[in-house]
């Protein structure tokens, strides 16, 4: 005879069951339970995240410091002040676009900082020694771009240089602080990088006026051509006559438009910059897993950091507006779009980087003192954390063993050891509806992202994101309650709801412990990301066991909800991030790829990570019909009202909300003429050239801008088997953008690049020299494409040849020219490698395209008119080239 265990916890038992000497109640989970919860717990819940989400988002892009005025310096005689620095700023940006060679660019920004820098040297304290130099400088080097490269030729490029000398001269030691002045062609540069010019200007007037020398000399460069591939840079720390002295930099840079500059490079691998950073930048924001992010290649930028690492052996910091990113490289880079109080926010930083950077005692060294790969971010720009490499995989490995065992340990002394067979099974099913969610989601997405593009509703994210939210976060959402209400429904383990809702979230600690310690088993740094969210939900864990509150039938569950605000506002904090980050991005990534696959696909991760231990809660709630049902009512009015009726889903906007979200477009008007061995012209053609920025890009222009031309499809007539196809690229980095060719008249164009081959020679029995010289002051791109068994074998442009690039089946190299000031003739040698030695054929493919930018005044009415049809959310950038081919 057996006698039913009395147990207040069910109100509704089904039936009892004997196991061994054990007797449980085995109760159906439709009945109401004590630990069961109202639904309206499940919208508490959801609006706290929504809630959340939105103070993170406030904090990583709007929580700025107020800016400084002149009526500031009474009481901050020594602070940056943003009201001076923003004067500077307007004067800068009043010059308009400022591409390498434009007389704003070499002319007018040049004499503007060589007059406030004489304006700082009359204000400087006369215990101060400052220095200017205007270097004007020709190289070249191979840039090694992913995931082409290409060789960058740099004549008359001009660097304003100045050295605000230290005490401490005989250790000719100095720190670098580097921006750029110039501009990409269509755009006012106000973030990229004016902003970081004006902020250095600043930090020198005000490290000038002390009373007192700083250790070590300061440099600051203000280089005239980075958009044209970081060429400025690289003539300073080659050439310039102070780069020798410099052994730490700091670089200034922009991929968005205002907000606060995040730190997202360092070292290579110099820890004791961390450390800088850390102990004196007054706000920071800095994330290692940005860094790991930008080196993976799926950032299309690069900063002047490169060069110096690379060609100056220098370790250094990065950091660069990223926020807003939809307004970078377009004619909304302006002035209006940025605040004093972001110029204030990076100020102060930068002013208290470089003084104590050049105060440093162990500036002399900072080559050296090279270490391992530094762990670092900020939390919630209040407080930075760093540590080294090989104390996060063992700290991180810690948290991982701690967070599944201890809770595991903790629920089972909670029931006194007669449950461990079911709380371990709970346990392994939460890992595994987590692994089913996280495939789950995201193949639900992956439909959702194909469907829309099928459809013609690709990125309706792009301006608003908050679509991001019913599109994608939602079905998430579903699929995770959805997993766990299977599985609850389907468990007859005898145990307390509540004892099983914290196995389940124990599961996922399981899940995301496995997973950090995968990353970092594979030195993934980023791995901190993870293991915070893993060690609030340990201590909370933890906070439960020691109040012996897991039979609570509340109790509990308030300490869990209390410790996932912290989670939550962490997660959201890098939701933020990364969606910040790559729907911009996804506006620059050429019209092949369904921009929705990867914000899908990222969104239903993000969304994942942030509520993987919350979810587990829903099996408590006593209804769930009602939450699946809103789910799916929320998506399906999305979906098929305001995307599929209104005008809500559009993906692009002009400037009359005051936030700009451009579609971009690349318009080349071009000529080509190719010759033949003999010097005969065998092909000659005129037209438009449009490169597709975004998945939406050729949709405009044929419904749009040129609704009564028909847009051509399929490959271009001249891609089977001319060099780069017979296109008129400009950055190797365009090859992975499609486009479409449209025949028109010629262009207008006054000044073309002239190669004329002065000298034949054949050295050797199987070496071929030809002798050029290139005319021309303007972007010119030589591209050089060897025949069958002839290899470019040397040249005059650099001390090697580099690897060529694979395209479209042949080995070519490409070569990009760019003038500052006006640059005499230049000769180029090249010398051909046959592999037999009665080689009688032709040696190679040779083609020069000359480009003009702001060359409005000379566009043709054809041209003039495609431009004046663009619409008002578009950003055009024209150009005008030549292109000629020969075969030698």
């Amino acid at each position: 005879m057996w006698k039913p265990v009395e147990n207040p916890e069910y109100r509704d038992v089904r039936r009892k069951e004997k196991q061994g000497c054990q007797v449980f109640e085995v109760f159906d989970y439709n009945k109401r339970n004590v630990h069961h919860i109202s639904e309206y717990w499940a919208y508490f819940v959801l609006l706290a995240v929504a809630v959340l989400g939105y103070l993170s988002n406030y904090n990583y892009k709007d929580n700025l410091p107020k800016a400084l005025g002149t009526t500031d310096l009474m009481h901050h005689s020594s602070a940056f002040i943003a009201d001076r620095a923003w004067k500077d700023l307007k004067i800068l940006t009043s010059f308009g676009t400022r591409p390498v060679g434009s007389y704003s660019n070499e002319m007018l920004a040049v004499d503007f900082l060589k007059r406030e820098i004489s304006y700082i040297k009359q204000t400087a304290h006369q215990s101060q020694r400052i220095e200017l130099d205007v270097q004007v400088a020709n190289g070249a080097f191979w840039l090694g771009f992913k995931p082409h490269g290409m060789t960058s030729v740099y004549r008359n490029i001009q660097n304003v240089v100045v050295k605000l000398h230290g005490k401490d001269s005989s250790s000719k030691s100095a720190l670098l602080v580097n921006c750029h002045y110039d501009s990409v062609p269509g755009s006012p540069g106000a973030s990229d990088d004016a902003a970081s010019c004006i902020v250095m200007l600043e930090v020198l007037r005000v490290l000038s006026r002390q009373n007192y020398l700083l250790r070590h000399s300061i440099i600051f460069l203000f280089n005239g051509a980075e958009e044209s591939g970081l060429q400025a840079s690289h003539a300073f720390i080659t050439q310039h006559k102070w780069a020798k002295e410099v052994k730490a930099f700091l670089n200034l840079e922009s991929a968005g438009s205002s907000g606060k500059e995040m730190l997202f490079q360092t070292g290579p691998k110099n820890p004791w910059l961390v450390k800088m950073y850390g102990s004196h930048a007054p706000h920071p924001n800095a994330q290692a897993a940005a860094e790991e992010i930008f080196h993976s290649g799926t950032i299309p930028s690069d900063t002047d950091f490169r060069v110096f690492r690379d060609y100056g052996h220098l370790p250094g910091l990065d950091m660069a507006y990223a926020i807003n990113g939809y307004r970078y490289h377009t004619k909304f880079d302006h002035i209006d779009y940025i605040s004093r109080d972001s110029i204030q926010h990076t100020g102060n930083n930068v002013l208290e980087l470089t003084k104590n950077l050049a105060n440093s005692l162990d500036l002399p060294n900072a080559i050296e003192m090279t270490d391992k790969s530094m762990v670092f971010f900020d939390i919630f720009g209040l407080f930075f954390v760093s540590y080294s490499e090989d104390f996060a995989t063992i700290f991180n490995y810690a948290i991982v063993i701690a967070s599944i065992i201890l809770p595991y340990l903790l629920l089972s002394k909670a029931t006194r050891g007669i449950n461990k067979k079911h709380l371990r099974f709970e346990l392994f099913l939460g890992f595994l509806i987590n692994m089913i969610s996280l495939v789950g989601a995201n193949a639900i997405c992956y439909a959702i992202a194909y469907d829309l593009d099928l459809t013609g509703k690709s990125m309706t994210w792009f301006t608003h994101t908050i679509l991001l939210v019913p599109i994608y976060c939602v079905p998430t959402l579903f699929v995770q309650c959805l997993a766990h209400l299977i599985f609850t429904r389907n468990s007859k383990a005898p145990m307390s709801l509540a004892l099983k809702t914290q196995a389940r979230i124990n599961g996922s600690s399981l899940f995301w412990g496995l997973l950090t310690a995968a990353m970092s088993l594979a030195n993934i740094r980023s791995a901190y990301v993870l293991m915070v969210p893993l060690l609030i939900t340990l201590l909370s864990n933890l906070a439960v066991g020691f109040f012996g509150h897991q039979n609570s039938i509340r109790k509990w569950l308030y300490i869990q909800l209390i410790g996932q605000v912290f989670v939550v506002f962490w997660s959201t904090h890098y939701f933020n991030i990364v969606t910040d980050m790559f729907i911009p991005i996804s506006g620059r990534g050429g019209g092949i790829k369904n921009p929705d696959i990867l914000i899908g696909l990222v969104t239903a991760t993000l969304t994942f990570f942030v509520t993987s231990y919350i979810t587990p809660l829903v099996i408590l709630l006593k209804k769930t019909k009602t939450l699946l049902i809103s789910f799916i009512v929320i998506y399906m009015i999305t979906r098929f009202y305001l995307i599929g009726i209104t005008h809500y889903g559009f993906p692009y906007g002009d400037e009359s909300n005051g936030h700009p979200t451009v579609q971009r477009h690349y318009i080349t008007h071009t000529t080509r003429t190719l010759y033949d061995k003999e010097g005969n012209v065998r092909y000659t053609d005129a037209g438009f050239w449009f490169l597709e920025t975004d998945r939406n890009a050729k949709k405009t222009i044929e419904s749009l801008t040129m609704p009564d031309i028909p847009i051509p499809h399929g490959e271009n007539i001249l891609c089977k088997n001319e060099i780069f196809c017979g296109l008129p690229y400009f950055m190797t980095r365009q090859l992975h953008w499609n486009g479409f060719w449209i025949p028109a008249l010629a262009p207008l164009i006054r000044d073309k690049g002239v190669l004329v081959l002065t000298d034949r020679k054949q050295m050797t029995k199987k070496i071929h020299r030809l002798n050029f010289m290139l005319t021309g002051s303007y972007y010119m791109a030589l591209q050089i494409r060897p025949k069958d068994n002839v290899v470019l074998e040397k040249w005059n442009i650099l001390d090697h040849v580099p690897k060529p690039i694979k395209h479209n089946k042949y080995n070519a190299h490409f070569v990009l020219i760019v003038h500052g000031l006006e640059s005499p003739p230049m000769n180029i040698t090249l010398d051909f490698k046959t592999v037999h030695d009665d080689h009688k054929k032709s040696l190679a493919d040779i083609a020069l395209t000359t480009f003009h930018f702001e060359y409005h005044k000379d566009h043709t009415p054809t041209f003039a008119n495609i431009l004046a049809k663009m619409p008002k959310w578009a950003h055009a950038v024209p150009s005008v080239a030549s292109l000629t081919s020969w075969t030698f």
